[in-house]
């Protein structure tokens, strides 16, 4: 990315001859890291990691060479550790006579020479210096021996997980029109264009082309590429990318081209967005959408449902609309957000679904679920396509009073409403299309059991995909699918 982008990036690679144990030429089959970077199209230097002043030099005439010609370079540093990777590892694995070899690269003791070579540095003020560290180190230790030891609160711990959200006074526009689900994406993506002029766009083929689904076709007409951005055919990179532009303030939304692909961008959405603001209270105000879901004959590698995978994760939030005027307001709310945002579109809502969507600028606040239907029998709990299975079904048996409840998003979660739901009917029925097992659902499930035990009056019933991957086949794949179960599992819950 930083290559086909000319960003002004050093790629500064501490080359020490190891992993943690494991050798370099059992790592890679080049002789050196740099060997690498005429494949991307980058400049690479190889220079003495252990020579001051050959790696101020260098870096220093790059840095200033690559702001004025932006580009990426790579800088290898030939270096050696003389200890192990961590303290616990050691260094048996090393042989005894490169220790001997490196010992006499020491960079600092080689500095010092260079230093008193050229009369820049006496006896007399090395030992000054090092007395100035050793005092500043022994006074920051000091420092923190004095503190008092942490007390728990496990009230500020949960608090801290998320920067704080926008307030959600948003007045909803009392006009409207038609629109598809996918037309309510792109008209949300278009208000928030306009109204966030440091919103970035960015993912495979979304500029010229538009998209796979055609969600931003026209943007790049009207906010140019530096705005609305195809990326190279790799996740982690780009989710790495909206990362730096939240830590520069900007913010970012990101398109999976299906939600499958999150997997090869996996690391850097749980272990530095998720995180992030726990750590050090750095907001990653990224939105990431993904594109997901099956009934569309997409097969194993393009039909997942895979919310589960990010709802178990502290830090991420996770939207799933089943409507378009709730998709707009969503996706708006969502890039309002400071915080990450998992932001789930179903591809069969994209153009099977419409409904009128007010204009303009407006958000529905997150965490707060929408009952679709109001009843008295059963409390059905879903998201997504679920909503529209449980809307065909419930019209096919009139006789049954739902309470169906659109949950809209699953992180933040609106517990009020579905258990004062089940409270009132007795009965609960969770419906998703993730696959049965370690689906959203099983916490559904537990949650209502935990605080609706008293008010049930039949077993919490699940209804969700075969533990199998998504079929091609078309029967195979509605066998895959809740839908045709869900109503003989309605029926049979009503009649407990």
């Amino acid at each position: 990315m930083a290559a086909v982008w000319n960003l002004p990036v050093i790629f500064l690679v501490e080359s020490n001859g190891y992993g943690l144990s494991t050798p370099s030429k059992e790592q890679f089959r080049c002789k050196n890291i740099a060997d690498k970077a005429p494949g991307y199209g980058m400049e690479a230097h190889i220079i003495d990691g252990n020579n001051i002043v050959e790696v101020y030099k260098t870096v220093s005439r790059i840095a200033e060479d690559i702001r004025q010609h932006p580009r990426p370079v790579m800088i290898e540093c030939i270096t050696f550790r003389m200890r192990g990777h961590e303290e616990a590892s050691g260094t048996k694995y090393v042989p005894k006579e490169l220790f001997n070899e490196w010992e006499k690269k020491d960079p600092i003791k080689n500095y010092e020479q260079h230093l008193k070579k050229n009369n820049l540095l006496s006896a007399e003020r090395m030992d000054v210096i090092r007395a100035e560290i050793k005092s500043e180190i022994d006074k920051g230790v000091e420092s923190v021996f004095a503190e008092p030891d942490v007390i728990p609160n496990t009230e500020y711990e949960l608090k801290d997980v998320y920067a704080p959200s926008p307030q959600f006074h948003t007045t909803i526009p009392s006009e409207s029109r038609e629109m598809r689900f996918v037309d309510a994406i792109s008209d949300a993506l278009n208000e928030a264009m306009k109204e966030h002029a440091e919103l970035i766009l960015m993912g495979q083929d979304i500029a010229e082309y538009g998209g796979v689904f055609k969600v931003t076709e026209g943007f790049v007409e009207r906010y140019g590429k530096d705005r609305v951005r195809n990326t190279p055919l790799c996740e982690s990179a780009i989710i790495g990318a909206a990362l730096g532009l939240s830590i520069k303030k900007h913010k970012a939304m990101v398109e999976m081209q299906f939600a499958d692909f999150v997997s090869s961008g996996f690391n850097p959405i749980v272990n530095n967005l998720a995180k992030i603001h726990y750590r050090w209270g750095q907001q990653a105000d990224v939105v990431i959408r993904m594109p997901t879901g099956a009934g569309v004959g997409a097969g194993p590698f393009h039909s997942q449902s895979n919310e589960a995978w990010f709802t178990h994760v502290p830090g991420l939030k996770v939207f799933y609309p089943a409507f378009p005027s709730d998709a707009k307001g969503l996706l708006l709310s969502a890039i309002s957000d400071p915080n990450p945002v998992m932001f789930f579109e179903h591809k069969a809502l994209y153009r099977s679904i419409q409904g009128a969507v007010p204009t303009g600028n407006y958000r529905i606040e997150p965490g707060k679920a929408n009952r679709v239907i109001t009843g008295n029998d059963v409390s059905i709990i879903t998201y997504g396509l679920g909503v529209h299975w449980a809307l065909e079904t419930l019209k096919h048996q009139p006789e049954i009073s739902a309470d169906l409840i659109d949950l809209r998003t699953l992180i933040p979660l609106d517990t009020n409403l579905i258990f004062e739901s089940v409270k009132k009917t007795g009965k609960a029925i969770i419906l998703h299309e993730d696959t049965y097992t370690g689906g959203f659902g099983a916490e559904l499930v537990a949650l209502i059991q935990q605080e609706c035990f008293a008010w049930l009056d039949a077993p919490v019933i699940r209804s969700a995909s075969l533990d199998t991957p998504v079929p091609f086949t078309s029967s195979l794949e509605w066998n895959f699918l809740p839908r045709d179960r869900f109503a003989i599992q309605l029926k049979q819950l009503i009649a407990y």
